[in-house]
């Protein structure tokens, strides 16, 4: 239990950035037609925000089922390569307990776990939920919130809350800054993705830009700073 309420400990600063993202959903997902319960069964259900906000809004547009899947997926595409990168750490965890760690990867929770492992400790079972579930229930519960007071709100733009997202987003990139090799990978990401969203549009610029900056990762000559294993190590 110790592992455990220390990593809802280590969640906190997560939880409070979250929070306003969540309810910045439950209130587009509101104005999209969803109710309360349906706004929070969607964050328990698919708990990846940046999925959700694509898809209500795809939603409310009445896009063809298929679409909004593909551009789910579009989006959700860097959790197949989190998932190839985080394997390795979950070594010790039965398959039961992988398949619950995956669902609840998220993008800080896989730059949190990378980080845990790097500085010497263990990444238990009991860590990785207590993180996770104290970050998991107020986002469902938040999304509620969201769409409760969804009038109140108004159309998220005109108070500058679509900001969130890219804020979101930075500060997880941010947060690998010295890894080899950072800048000059999430500039042609950056780049790439540019250039997609002005010729294939959204949401394939995501993963565009991230497919540029994984193959400029792979071309460029390795370098392994201490504590930090190599590519060909995480894959292993």
């Amino acid at each position: 239990m110790s592992d455990f309420f220390s990593g809802a400990r280590q969640s906190l600063p997560v939880t409070l950035s979250s929070l306003p993202f969540a309810a910045l959903f439950g209130a587009v997902a509101a104005a999209n037609g969803q109710t309360v319960l349906e706004a929070a069964l969607t964050s328990a259900t698919i708990f990846a925000g940046a999925s959700q906000l694509v898809g209500i809004e795809l939603f409310g547009h009445n896009v063809p089922a298929w679409l909004i899947v593909l551009s789910v997926f579009a989006v959700n595409f860097r959790h197949i390569l989190y998932s190839a990168a985080i394997g390795p750490y979950f070594k010790a965890f039965s398959s039961t307990q992988k398949a619950i760690a995956f669902f609840f990867m998220t993008d800080p929770q896989f730059a949190e776990t990378i980080k845990h492992s790097e500085n010497g400790k263990t990444v238990s079972f009991g860590w990785y939920m207590g993180f996770a579930l104290a970050i998991y229930f107020p986002w469902v519960g938040f999304s509620a919130i969201g769409a409760v007071f969804s009038s109140m709100v108004g159309d998220p733009k005109n108070l500058g809350l679509d900001v969130l997202l890219p804020v979101y987003f930075m500060g997880s990139v941010l947060g690998f800054r010295r890894r080899p090799n950072f800048v000059i990978t999430v500039a042609v990401s950056a780049v790439a993705s540019i250039v997609a969203i002005q010729i294939v549009g959204s949401p394939w610029h995501v993963s565009l830009g991230a497919l540029a900056g994984i193959i400029t990762a792979a071309l460029l000559p390795p370098q392994k700073p201490t504590g930090i294993p190599t590519a060909a190590e995480v894959v292993e």
